[in-house]
This record gives C-alpha cells, structure tokens and sequence, in this order.
C-alpha cells in the first residue's frame, strides 16, 4: 500500500475514460465519508445533492450497474441514501451481509447469533453508560461503538472494555475498525466480498470503487486489472486515485456519468 497523495485531477481523467468505456460498469461505493460528509449524528447524513444527481444519471445509463456498499444495516442504509420504492441502485449493507436488490420486497438474512448479540449489546450499553459521547449502535448482526464525541483517554478505556466483553464472550465475531468506531459481527462478509456479488450478479467487466476509511479497504484491495479504486480522503491506501473529499467524488461521478451517457 502506498501513502502517495495525487492532486484531485491527476489521473482521474484517464480512470473516467476507462469506467465509461465498459461493456458493463459497476459502480459500488461507501456512503457515509465518501457520498456524504461525515456528521456527529449518523442518522442525520445524506448525499450530497450532487453525488445524488450523478449517481441517478448513472443508474439509468445503459448497461451500469450503481450500488451502496456500507458497514451501516439494510435498513439504516435505505433510510439514510433516501431509496425510494422503485430505486434502481443496489444496497449492500452490514459490510456485505444484507443485500436488497431493485424489485426486491424484502431479505431473509437471518441472524442465528441473536440471543448472543442482544446480550452483548446490552452489556456494551452499560460499559459506556458512563462515558459522555460515546455509545452503542444496534447492528444486525452484532454492535459498533462510537467515540467521534468521547474524551480521548474515556474512548480507549471504553474500547479496551468491549474488546475484553467480545474476547470472552464471542472469540469468533469479527472485529473491525474505522473511524472513532470499533464493531463487532458474528457474520465475517466484507466489502470485497459485497463487490465480488455485485460484479458477478450485474456481469460487469469494470468496476469502479470508493471509500473513505479502513474497511473500504477491504475492497479496494480485490479490484482487478482494468478496474478503478479511488481513496477519498487521507490515509494509506491500495488505491491507485485519489480525491480529497466527498465534493470532489460527486464531481468525479458527475463526469463519469456524463462520459457513460456519451454526453
């Protein structure tokens, strides 16, 4: 992984080129940090209008494929990328556990560690009762804790306490981190396996990638040859491009979608 940081243009130009000449794109990107700006509430984030506009454009071209690929649930993942009933972009959520799929009525994903998870959110709840700023996201398929507003040293004392409760209680759930969140889930599906789904599900032959943060990576490190990965924002990547913001992005899927409607 490199930590060479292009400026906004370079390159992008060329990996715009290649994305819209291909048979079948599929555009997968994160949400919150890379569509929309990171917030201190997360239920409160949205696109950015432009990235909204761009990403419309793109679910309607010929031959493209646009889907959503977040840690967030199924359902915070509708209600925050605003899907409408007959939305043509594809969600993945819990990191590529959940999936819902334009037509589609419902998922069946069922959570055979539920018991396990509701008491070891209940637990975490009660470990960071004390802690200003810091708290405990219900998840599907486990629990995330937040600590974007916790005192420094309170959020590693909290995180040390729930690392503790997951070793001791569920050994096998997968353990992952971002930024000021540390989550935990019983299923073990990631980004690039979310990815992989959605190429070999649309057919593409070039899939475009972004993301903002740790477990984006996942990702970015499974594209193939001819595919384009894109790092928003700071931080090592594996990603060959790089843009500085999610404003930057939106422009990015603005021209792409441009260049894929032969415009």
């Amino acid at each position: 992984m490199s930590e060479i940081v292009f400026t906004p243009d370079e390159g992008i130009a060329e990996a715009v080129a290649r994305a819209a000449s291909a048979r079948h794109l599929l555009v997968a990107l994160d949400f919150d940090g890379t569509l929309a700006p990171l917030v201190d509430e997360p239920m409160s984030a949205r696109m950015l209008p432009a990235a909204r506009d761009a990403l419309r454009r793109l679910s309607h071209a010929p031959d493209t494929t646009v889907a959503l690929v977040s840690g967030r649930t199924l359902e915070h993942l509708a209600e925050i990328s605003e899907r409408e009933n007959d939305s043509l972009i594809h969600l993945a959520g819990s990191h590529g556990a959940e999936f819902w799929h334009p037509g589609a009525t419902s998922d069946d994903d069922r959570d055979d560690d539920a018991g396990l998870r509701d008491a070891l959110t209940a637990r975490a709840e009660e470990i960071v009762a004390d802690v200003d700023g810091a708290w405990i996201e219900h998840k599907r398929f486990g629990f995330g804790l937040h600590t974007r507003l916790a005192d420094r040293d309170r959020a590693v004392e909290a995180i040390a306490r729930i690392d503790d409760l997951v070793r001791e209680g569920a050994p096998a759930w997968r353990r992952r981190t971002g930024q000021d969140i540390l989550e935990f889930a019983s299923r073990h599906e990631g980004k690039d396996s979310a990815v992989r789904a959605l190429r070999d599900g649309s057919g593409a032959d070039v899939v475009l990638f972004a993301g903002d943060d740790v477990t984006d990576e996942d990702a970015l490190r499974s594209l193939e040859a001819g595919d384009v990965g894109i790092r928003v924002g700071g931080g090592e990547t594996a990603a060959r491009y790089r843009v500085p913001d999610a404003a930057a992005l939106a422009a990015v899927l603005g021209r792409l979608a441009e260049a894929r409607a032969g415009e």
